[in-house]
């Protein structure tokens, strides 16, 4: 036997002993939750609950936006189920800038509640390329594939 195979053995014998293999590392990360606080002790609930979570290296809190940034080593749902923990009405951080949004005038995305410039994070419905029966007529009226399309003239 060699030494390739000898290593090789040995490698693929570990692998079957039930040998712990390290955990990924989690990644730095910011989470963004809206958890609903009227006042400093439910604020004082909030940050207390967060700080305790394994990895959490900062939390920070805005009550007039109803926003708390989480900072560390975290998983997301982890985060959204402690603080859900406190009893408060919590989610998913879902507002995103006004700039950010290409129809912020929907109806899906108007929020009275939402902090000063911002919308409501919404899917568009309507993907680039698709075109909806309303503006079919419109595009096929003028047509290069056919020069006798033009019917307004």
């Amino acid at each position: 036997m060699g030494v390739g195979a000898t290593l090789e053995y040995l490698s693929d014998l570990m692998a079957f002993s039930g040998y712990k293999q390290k955990k990924k590392k989690k990644q730095l990360q910011t989470v963004e939750l809206k958890v609903r606080m009227d006042c400093d002790g439910c604020e004082l609930k909030v940050k207390n609950a967060l700080s305790s979570l394994s990895g959490v290296k900062k939390v920070e809190i805005n009550r007039k936006q109803q926003k708390v940034t989480v900072t560390g080593y975290v998983d997301s749902n982890k985060v959204l189920k402690k603080a859900k923990s406190t009893g408060k009405k919590t989610e998913i951080w879902p507002y995103v800038p006004y700039n950010l949004v290409a129809q912020p005038y929907i109806a899906q995305a108007y929020d009275k509640r939402a902090p000063p410039g911002y919308v409501r994070n919404v899917e568009s419905t309507a993907t680039t390329g698709t075109v909806t029966r309303y503006e079919e007529p419109y595009i096929s009226m003028f047509s290069d594939d056919n020069p006798n399309a033009c019917s307004i003239m």
